[in-house]
């Protein structure tokens, strides 16, 4: 059990301003192959100077254009310098960034992939690296889907080459005990190493990695986190894999700051903590949804205490924060290079249950029979350990009640900051009432839900 007392960011100006009104609040190896794009939007030419592998043999034809002819000899100028001339149009590098989205098949890449198209207009070229890649992500000409690994180096570097900048959200996020904390480690650590490598090997001078508020916390003992910022202090104790295994890749990312890369310049990072975020294709609402609505009455029980208050915060707004952040760090890296930033945004501070239902109920479900006592929950808590623990080698068993996910859920862990907005021009992209009204529309199309 890693313990220790953290204060959760470096220590802000004396002249901070008073926060304003915002609420705060996946890997196996294999070779490196770009996904052939659908056939009815071309695939778009790899970037100058990149070591993006071979096309895959359905893919369009690469075109040889000859060179230009040779200029006929122009007479010297004065002092026997030859005139000046133009660049032909041919030997200009192309204009746009090249961004590569780690994980951007997954929930949260997927938004970032989304607002990277939308809101970044010197988007020349998306690479969406993921495990598992999907089609569907996006049918955009600028985006290239590349099927990897995150913990295989040479995969990883291949898919960096020519990039502008990376925005390294692929993660194996498991608080349940499905995965083996080797494979944790091996996605979350080691593949954040493979990252900065290749980032600082293909001369990429950008990097944004997508941290977690468990890197802080709640921890535990229940010790409340209250509308807490990034100089906060905490009694940090990681008693699980994943949150071990998201803070010493934090720390990777923050140490990685300022390194040299290839070509020339020096690497820049930032680490974001989003709180719990919520949003389209949530893999957790939509099994909420699912099971209230196989209940027969559209019901959820109670269970988690009313008074633990958590920050959410809207996926949109996490991947808009991420855009900012990389913008920052090629136009404004000393104000963000090395730091650590809490995602935020008007979202209502609720207990977990309570703020689910308020993007539930409009689909149709509704809490019914009584809260579940805090000692009952307690004791399936552990029993459910205990099960796990017996079974494993049987079967896998891992129900979402243990006694770690009911200690997160039972402790208040809420953020008030404005870090980000003073640094580098935050703002939350959409609001409380877009948010939620996005995330009740793609929920009432879960299985044609209620459209009422």
């Amino acid at each position: 059990m890693a313990t220790g007392r953290l204060r959760v960011g470096r220590k802000a100006s004396a002249l901070r301003r008073a926060r304003p009104r915002f609420g705060g609040g996946g890997g196996g190896g294999g070779r490196f192959l770009p996904f052939p794009a659908p056939p009815h939007r071309p695939w778009p030419a790899a970037a100058p100077g990149s070591s993006s592998p071979g096309r895959s043999p359905r893919g369009p034809a690469e075109v040889f254009c000859p060179p230009p002819p040779a200029a006929p000899r122009q007479p010297r100028g004065h002092g026997g310098a030859p005139p000046k001339t133009a660049t032909p149009r041919s030997r200009r590098p192309p204009r746009g960034l090249v961004f590569v989205v780690t994980g951007g098949c997954g929930f949260l890449g997927s938004h970032l992939v989304r607002v990277l198209l939308e809101h970044e207009p010197e988007l020349r070229e998306l690479r969406v690296f993921d495990l598992h890649i999907d089609p569907d992500v996006a049918h955009d000409p600028r985006v290239r889907l590349l099927q990897g690994d995150v913990g295989d180096a040479g995969a990883v570097g291949r898919g960096a080459g020519g990039a502008d900048a990376v925005l390294h959200a692929a993660s194996l996020v498991d608080v349940w005990g499905r995965a083996p904390p080797r494979g944790i480690a091996r996605v979350n650590v080691q593949g954040t190493k493979n990252v900065i490598a290749a980032c600082r090997a293909r001369g990429v001078r950008c990097l944004v990695y997508t941290s977690s508020m468990e890197v802080v916390g709640p921890n535990t003992r229940g010790d409340p986190f209250i509308r807490g910022d990034e100089e906060s202090p905490y009694p940090v104790r990681h008693t699980e894999p994943y949150p071990l295994s998201k803070a010493q890749a934090e720390r990777l990312v923050l140490e990685a700051n300022g390194t040299p890369v290839a070509g020339g310049g020096r690497l820049v990072t930032v680490a974001l903590r989003p709180t719990g975020i919520y949003g389209e294709r949530h893999p957790l609402m939509a099994q909420f949804y699912r099971r209230g609505r196989a209940a027969g009455g559209g019901w959820l029980p109670r269970t988690l205490p009313s008074h633990a208050e958590h920050g959410r915060v809207y996926a949109g707004n996490v991947a808009w924060m991420h855009v900012l952040a990389a913008r920052a760090a090629r136009q404004r890296p000393a104000a963000v290079g090395g730091e650590v930033f809490f995602c935020y945004d008007s979202s209502p501070y609720a207990a977990y249950e309570d703020f689910n239902m308020l993007l539930l109920g409009p689909a149709g479900l509704r809490f019914g029979g009584p809260r579940a006592p805090r000692g009952l929950l307690l004791v399936l808590a552990h029993l459910n350990a205990l099960l796990r623990a017996v079974l494993k080698p049987l079967c896998p068993y891992a129900p979402l009640l243990n006694p770690y996910t009911l200690a997160v859920a039972s402790t208040p862990f809420t953020v008030a900051t404005d870090k980000a907005q003073r640094r580098f021009g935050y703002r939350p992209l959409y609001s409380w009432e877009q948010a939620r009204g996005r995330t009740v529309s793609w929920i009432r199309q879960l299985d044609g839900g209620s459209k009422s």
